[in-house]
């Protein structure tokens, strides 16, 4: 990770920590980067979310990359993983996001994405860096300008793909949505709606301000509501970039990205579609996912936490569909990305297939309480690698033995041990996270 771009972009407060002059500075780089590199006017593609700020950002974007002379094609209002699919059907150099996902309106974040639609190499992203930092100095175009494309067909292109991936009529299946005010409303009931459902909708009025506000994957509990007094099928929340999503049952049970893995996963296996026999899962995955697994002899990868982790494992291994608990949920054979619209329309087609409630075909994955405690340290290395602490981890873990399981890792943004443990019982949970804890505080670790 570098001095501004983590593993999701450059985020930050709009006006704050990221600037309109950042926006002006990448656009600059890149329109001159693949400009140079490819020795021809370069073709990048935008989209933004529904972000007051986006507005600014996109505009600013533009002004970097036409004062490079590349042409800035803009899809407008619009998910991540579309910007990722036209990047890489329609032969553009690179493509650029506009959104920080599920962070309140205030936030916002620039995505990178490179001419496979895929996260932008770290190596590029340095030379970004570089340039922010004023280490080094390009040309500006002058008499061969860039201009700016309005593109829009583009996302209706998206839009037509992810209807063509569908081999099933939704037709009388009641579907409630939730696009969190967010990239996800101009896209998600057109494809719903195309393909014979029944289609309801809430939170699809964005003013700017109103963008993962109460509503979205990250408070599921409105849906939960909406499909139980609607009597609905099936329900999806997204995130404010529609990379992610969470299920609904029809009883108002919440489907986390655990659900969907095991959901989808068996459903390949099934049909002798799951290459390797194996998903791909983050250590945060529950520990009922990996027994509902091991029940069903599906075998699993553990990655760190992150989607870019799980989608270096898939191209590594050629393993099929992996994710994340939050619902980032990959298909390598449709999407370089976690694709929100996308897994919606996967769990609708293995509901249709089998004939069966989503609550049926969720029930075989019992979650195990977790308890999940952050400690803050002196040193994270030297908290984790202490003898007597590593001791204590140990015999939690043989304690637990099959019945459970403890996690002890470092955070990757702040000062902080993560202390973890899936058991029969929340007061289990409690009991042994805190013994940890215990042995981190008397040898001294603690900040």
């Amino acid at each position: 990770m570098g001095k501004y771009f983590g593993t999701d972009g450059f985020r930050g407060e709009a006006n704050k920590n990221l600037t309109y002059e950042h926006a002006i500075k990448i656009g600059r780089f890149l329109g001159w980067y693949y400009g140079e590199r490819l020795n021809k006017k370069a073709k990048i593609v935008i989209g933004k979310d529904t972000r007051r700020s986006s507005y600014m950002f996109e505009y600013a974007l533009c002004t970097g990359l036409m004062a490079s002379g590349a042409d800035a094609y803009i899809m407008h209002v619009t998910t991540t993983p579309s910007v990722a699919y036209i990047t890489h059907v329609d032969d553009f150099d690179c493509g650029i996001m506009i959104s920080a996902s599920h962070n309140p309106y205030y936030d916002n974040g620039i995505k990178l994405l490179n001419g496979n639609g895929e996260k932008m190499d770290e190596e590029t992203i340095l030379k970004v860096e570089e340039y922010i930092d004023g280490l080094v100095e390009i040309p500006v175009a002058t008499r061969d300008v860039g201009r700016t494309v309005d593109y829009v067909a583009g996302r209706n292109r998206y839009i037509g793909y992810l209807i063509s991936l569908c081999n099933f009529s939704f037709k009388n299946v009641k579907v409630g949505l939730d696009a969190a005010n967010g990239a996800a409303w101009t896209t998600a009931k057109a494809v719903f709606d195309a393909l014979g459902a029944k289609t309801y909708v809430i939170n699809a009025e964005p003013d700017g301000y109103n963008i993962n506000t109460d509503c979205g994957s990250t408070h599921i509990e409105h849906l939960q509501k909406f499909v139980v007094d609607n009597g609905l099928d099936v329900g999806f929340a997204y995130d404010g970039d529609a990379d992610r999503c969470l299920c609904v049952d029809e009883k108002g049970n919440v489907l986390t990205g655990d659900h969907i893995i095991y959901i989808y996963g068996c459903y390949m296996k099934e049909r002798g579609k799951l290459v390797n026999n194996k998903v791909v899962t983050t250590v945060m995955s529950n520990f009922g996912l990996y027994k509902a697994l091991d029940k069903v002899g599906i075998e699993y990868d553990k990655t760190k936490v992150g989607d870019k982790y799980v989608y270096e494992n898939m191209l590594q291994t050629g393993n099929r569909i992996g994710g994340e608990q939050s619902g980032h949920i990959i298909f390598t054979k449709y999407a370089t990305t976690g694709d929100g619209i996308l897994t919606s329309l996967k769990m609708m087609e293995v509901m249709l297939a089998k004939k069966k409630a989503m609550s049926e075909l969720a029930a075989p994955v019992v979650y195990y309480p977790q308890v999940l405690k952050n400690v803050r340290v002196k040193s994270k290395p030297d908290a984790q690698n202490d003898p007597d602490v590593q001791a204590a981890v140990a015999k939690v873990a043989e304690q637990l033995g099959d019945d459970g399981r403890i996690l002890v890792r470092e955070s990757g943004t702040e000062p902080v041990i993560r202390v973890m443990v899936e058991a029969g019982s929340d007061a289990l949970c409690e009991e042994l996270v805190d013994g940890v804890i215990e042995v981190i505080k008397s040898k001294g670790h603690l900040a």
